[in-house]
């Protein structure tokens, strides 16, 4: 929302020295910073943004937000182009709840263990059939990035979506406070991010302080709950709004009748929902995502959607990058591209979609190591290779760290040792799949990002690849 400097100080509480000058954007990173956006010198676990200011000011910034001590510092011109505050991420969060008090139109805001972003990117498609719709773009789902998105909000929009992550208790419930919205979705609970947790109830009670939040908003509030999940579906008990469930149970009101595989790799769906029935082609694989897709559906009936918008919606979504992506290679290869990120319940569900996969000549797991999952890390990982085992694929090639607990628990499965390989780092483990690949094979490529196993897809994808069905035994590096 464009605003002054002048706008931006009465918001925050300072003053200016040009209250003329106009905002185009925001900004915490002076490297994708744009002429025109106002930058917030926020603190960080790896940098202090006040190191970047003048770079930012250098690169057209309109101004920046900074600690008073650091302003009482400064005694050159670029003095006049400061907003001091005492917490510039504190000034970053009021600034951005300002804006949204200012839009004041309907929010939804999604969280959950697994799916929120695919769910969130299924609301803003259906939604957009009708309304002018702003999303949270990329990952900008915590306490820096939330607030970014919020300050992308345009008179013009007529309703927004965003998601909430977390990784300690009382984040959802701040998140919420910030974004304010009228109607909640919770995908799922999961075990993930048990580094902070010590239980996956833990985890239940951290997702749901969005819809604790929703309940101190009265009546009008919206909780939008999977009814297959057990925990979940509990966050209704006692809620003072309504209560709209999604799922595959009977019990749903937003549900999949029945679900067939297509011949492309997604999925083709018969919805009923309070209002009728549709049928679509939803162009991802599995399960999971038929239910990120019912959890969009009922997520966007407050907005008088139906089924059929909803359908034509979904058969034309386009999921994010690395999100279930399916890419077809020179010589017949598939590759499931889902390394963005992982966990153990999102890990299972790409497993029985690989294992699902029709004609695969070989089905083959690479699978990077999960992260965040505190203590119960290797048996967690194991359990991923006993999956493996277990659904009938060939060749698991575990990357990274615990990772080697999935090629473990892959041969403790029944896998031949010489099909289970390990590999401390994906560059290596791309190099083993370009001798490994042959014609038919269907690749999934799974881990949390800091695998980097976008690697992998680079060098299955570069035409000098090595093709053949022969390889050396068991590698352990």
């Amino acid at each position: 929302m464009n605003l002054t400097l002048g706008e931006v100080a009465a918001y925050l509480g300072t003053t200016c020295d040009r209250e003329a000058q106009p905002v185009t954007g925001y900004s915490i990173d002076s490297r994708t910073l744009r002429a025109g956006d106002l930058f917030f010198a926020v603190s960080g676990p790896r940098f202090d943004g006040h190191d970047f200011v003048r770079k930012a000011l250098e690169s057209g910034a309109s101004g920046a937000v900074v600690r008073e001590v650091f302003y009482e510092g400064v005694r050159d011109v670029s003095r006049s182009f400061m907003l001091p505050v005492g917490n510039t991420l504190g000034a970053l969060q009021m600034l951005a709840l300002e804006v949204r008090r200012k839009w004041g139109k309907r929010l939804i805001a999604v969280t959950g263990s697994a799916g929120k972003s695919t769910t969130k990117e299924m609301i803003a498609a259906i939604l957009s059939r009708r309304l002018n719709v702003l999303r949270s773009p990329r990952n900008l789902n915590n306490d820096f990035g939330l607030p970014l998105a919020l300050l992308k909000l345009e008179p013009e929009h007529e309703a927004a979506v965003v998601e909430l992550a977390m990784s300690a208790p009382g984040e959802i419930a701040r998140l919420a406070r910030l974004a304010e919205p009228q109607i909640g979705v919770v995908t799922n609970v999961a075990a993930v991010h048990l580094q902070f947790f010590d239980s996956v109830d833990a985890i239940a009670r951290a997702k749901r302080e969005l819809i604790d939040y929703l309940a101190t908003t009265g009546p009008s509030a919206i909780a939008v709950l999977n009814a297959d999940d057990e925990r979940v579906g509990k966050f209704g008990e006692g809620f003072p709004g309504r209560v709209v469930t999604f799922g595959f149970s009977t019990q749903a009101e937003f549900r999949a009748m029945e679900v067939k595989a297509a011949q492309d790799g997604g999925s083709l769906v018969k919805l009923t929902t309070p209002k009728g029935t549709a049928e679509f082609s939803l162009p991802l694989p599995g399960r999971h995502n038929v239910a990120n897709a019912l959890a969009a559906a009922a997520a966007c009936s407050p907005f008088g959607i139906t089924a059929r918008e909803t359908a034509e919606g979904l058969a034309g979504f386009k999921n994010l990058h690395q999100r279930s992506e399916i890419l077809t290679l020179p010589g017949d290869v598939t590759v499931i591209n889902d390394s963005y990120n992982s966990n153990p319940l999102a890990m299972e569900r790409m497993i029985e979609v690989l294992t699902a996969w029709p004609g695969a000549r070989r089905r083959i797991v690479v699978a990077g190591e999960m992260l965040e999952l505190g203590p119960t890390a290797p048996e967690l990982h194991r359990e991923v290779g006993r999956k493996c085992a277990q659904t009938g694929v060939d060749r698991v090639i575990a990357v990274q760290g615990d990772a080697r607990y999935i090629a473990e628990g892959a041969v403790e499965g029944g896998i031949p040792s010489s099909h289970a390989h390990f590999f401390n780092d994906a560059k290596p483990a791309a190099e083993f799949c370009r001798t490994l690949v042959a014609p038919g094979d269907v690749f999934l490529v799974k881990g949390s990002r800091g695998v980097h196993l976008e690697a992998v897809i680079e060098l299955l994808a570069k035409k000098d690849r090595v093709d053949g069905s022969q390889t050396p035994g068991n590698r352990t590096q």
